[in-house]
């Protein structure tokens, strides 16, 4: 099974909007999706109690032990990740994708996790890919100036940059992604997501 591992340490980074949206990208294209729900306060899991039987089915996992047959699964993983924990996940997965938002205390954080996740044996040896998606950016704030001066440096790939937008926040509220509204609604959001679907597709 195919695993990705969305992962920061900072809490309120964007990790559960990046893991459901992920997964109902995945789920919309016809892709046998799992969300594993890493985080204590299980809003990922919350999420998909609310999901319409009428969407694209999105399959919950609970244990590693559960993972057979085909399929992807998208694994939300706990704020404060870091040492031992992250390793064994790494050991687990394909991909990682580390969500950013563009605020000094973020971005301090994220810094130190970015080290410390180029430095694990299992991304060293190219078992498990990292990148990184820019979370709630603004593009004409001087913060998203400072996330690209933050991100220039660092020898990961940028796919892309997500507005703040009200369409990931009212599409939750009924556990759906935004490519579950209407394409008139979401036709700019759904653009930046190109870069990560070619990505994952690589």
């Amino acid at each position: 099974m195919n695993t990705i591992l969305i992962a920061n340490p900072k809490g309120g980074a964007g990790k559960t909007t990046l893991s459901t949206n992920l997964a109902g990208n995945l789920a919309r294209r016809g892709e046998n999706v799992f969300l594993w729900d890493l985080d204590r306060q299980k809003s990922a899991l919350h999420w998909l109690s609310l999901r319409p039987a009428s969407l694209p089915r999105i399959q919950r996992l609970d244990s590693n032990k559960q993972k057979s047959g085909d399929g992807v699964l998208v694994l939300d993983s706990p704020a404060g990740l870091h040492g031992g924990k992250l390793g064994d996940l790494l050991k687990l997965v394909d991909k990682v994708i580390v969500p950013i938002v563009p605020s000094s205390f973020d971005l301090a954080a994220t810094q130190v996790f970015l080290y410390e996740l180029l430095n694990e044996k299992a991304v060293r040896k190219g078992k498990a890919f990292v990148a990184i998606v820019g979370m709630r950016v603004d593009a004409r704030t001087r913060a998203a100036e400072k996330l690209d001066e933050f991100l220039a440096p660092i020898d990961l790939p940028v796919l892309t940059h997500l507005r703040d937008t009200q369409n990931y926040v009212n599409a939750a509220f009924e556990g759906k992604s935004i490519f579950d509204l209407a394409p008139s609604l979401v036709a700019q959001d759904v653009a930046q997501w190109q870069p990560i679907e070619t990505w994952l597709a690589q």
